[in-house]
């Protein structure tokens, strides 16, 4: 199976030297198909001081279909569904965009990274978008009060 083979090897890679302010681990030791990020929020971002979940998920036909990233802790984000299964809209994990060179590590700092600098063009909650362009300070705000809420210390 040569795509466990490459996954394996992404996580031990991504496991010993994660993107900043991550740390990778399978959520069930038995099944290399399902990861478990956990992410502090970007010091230069709302999301400071929380501490987020991210379930990946790789599909079977990995790295020829993309990882699905989805944030099992509720967060305000106007690129994050604010439902119960918290899907991410992120340009390099959709089917068309996704390329088998691609890396998981990179899609996880790309995440890190919407956390720093929402995507409003590329909304996947539209009214939180509008939000964060036309009062950013509400917007601000809200984020800030569900970072506490939701992604504070256990």
């Amino acid at each position: 199976m040569a795509n466990r083979k490459r996954i394996v090897k992404e996580l031990s890679d991504v496991t010993r030297s994660p993107p900043p302010g991550t740390r990778v681990q399978l959520l069930d030791e038995s099944d290399v198909h399902i990861w478990e990020v956990l992410m502090d929020g970007p010091p230069e971002s709302v999301y400071v001081g929380g501490h987020f979940k991210i379930k990946v998920t790789l599909p079977t036909d990995y790295p020829f279909k993309p990882p699905l990233l989805s944030f099992t802790t509720k967060i305000y984000h106007p690129n994050v569904s604010n439902d119960d299964k918290g899907s991410m809209c992120l340009g390099m994990l959709r089917s068309d965009e996704w390329k088998p060179a691609n890396r998981i590590s990179a899609a996880i700092e790309m995440a890190r990274n919407l956390l720093i600098a929402p995507n409003a063009d590329d909304a996947v909650e539209v009214s939180i978008a509008d939000q964060f362009k036309n009062d950013r300070a509400e917007f601000e705000k809200i984020a800030k009060d569900w970072t506490k809420r939701y992604a504070g210390k256990a």
